[in-house]
């Protein structure tokens, strides 16, 4: 029997992947405890010596606005609705550039034994909003590779799309620019067409966080398709902490790890995702719930062998001899 694998992916943004959903004033010292968190969390990974992908979305590895410019592609994404353009947004906007710029805490991340510098493409592009082009996707993701690479050094491997939106032409254009794995939806009717939201299907979707309502969300290992990137779904978005109804967090925990239990019986994979500006409202209680998973993992390794991977390291173990 295969052993299990356990993966961590972080969608790594600021205020970047909130832009077009919450207003930035006002929020600012959310963004700064997050900031905070972010090495305390790269010190834990390093201690359960547990290999994590950071999927970090470009803008946010740039200096300051003139480096910001500088990385820009001139092709930039043609949205019907210009409100989820970032580039339209920015201009528009007095910004504390401490909520959007952190290099910093990338050449941490990089710095961390075991953590993958990933890709949240450049300016958090939403691939299925109308309006845009193919080329324009494709630009954004070669500015991602860019700046990762003349900043820091990094190719980038693996890919997150934001908000989870995807679609067949997406999935072939990263795989044209050498992104050897993609994080997709769990198979639930409840994460299919992420663009469209509504209070029904979240509520599920939480809901499901605490009981099971869907399919099982561990998964075996499966080959990719030629000329795309291989598929790593998600399994449970690890949802932040919540103070007034501090029932429902161990409820939360209980669930993710009943299922990694599972997955790590049956020799599946188990894919625990969320963002580290989750953390920037109760940093210390989050930062507890977080050493609860990881001491599980500890738990599922010692008993059934479970492996510690990243997004790009998992999808590199599964191919078949003579392939890269």
């Amino acid at each position: 029997m295969n052993k299990g694998g356990f993966i961590i992916s972080l969608d790594f943004e600021l205020h970047w992947g909130r832009f077009d959903k919450t207003p930035l004033k006002g929020n600012e010292a959310y963004y700064h405890k997050a900031r905070e968190v972010v090495p305390k969390l790269l010190a834990l990974f390093a201690d359960y010596k547990l290999e994590v992908t950071w999927a970090t979305v470009g803008m946010l590895m740039a200096e300051n606005l003139e480096e910001w410019e500088w990385f820009s592609p001139a092709l930039k994404p043609g949205f019907s609705s210009p409100e989820y353009s970032a580039y339209d947004w920015l201009k528009n906007t007095r910004a504390d550039h401490h909520c959007l710029f952190a290099p910093d805490l990338v050449r941490e991340i990089i710095r961390t034994p075991g953590q993958e510098l990933g890709s949240h493409t450049f300016a958090h592009y939403y691939t299925r909003v109308p309006g845009q082009l193919a080329g324009e996707f494709r630009a954004d993701l070669l500015a991602a590779r860019h700046i990762a690479e003349e900043k820091f050094g990094t190719a980038l491997r693996s890919l997150v799309f934001p908000r989870n939106q995807y679609h067949t032409e997406a999935l072939q254009i990263a795989g044209a620019l050498d992104f050897c794995a993609v994080r997709t939806n769990p198979g639930d009717w409840f994460w299919q067409d992420p663009e469209k939201e509504g209070w029904f299907k979240n509520g599920i979707r939480a809901a499901d966080s605490l009981w099971p309502l869907g399919s099982r969300t561990s998964f075996q290992p499966a080959n990719p398709s030629p000329g795309f990137p291989s598929l790593v779904p998600a399994s449970r978005f690890f949802r932040p902490y919540q103070q007034r109804l501090s029932w429902l967090n161990r409820l939360k925990i209980n669930r993710v790890k009943a299922e990694m239990e599972t997955a790590a019986q049956k020799g599946e994979v188990y894919h625990l995702w969320w963002h580290p500006h989750n953390h920037g409202q109760y940093p210390e209680q989050s930062l507890q719930e977080v050493k609860i998973i990881l001491d599980h993992f500890l738990r599922c390794r010692e008993l059934y062998g479970m492996q510690s991977y990243s997004i790009s390291g998992y999808a590199e173990d599964q191919l078949p001899p003579g392939r890269d």
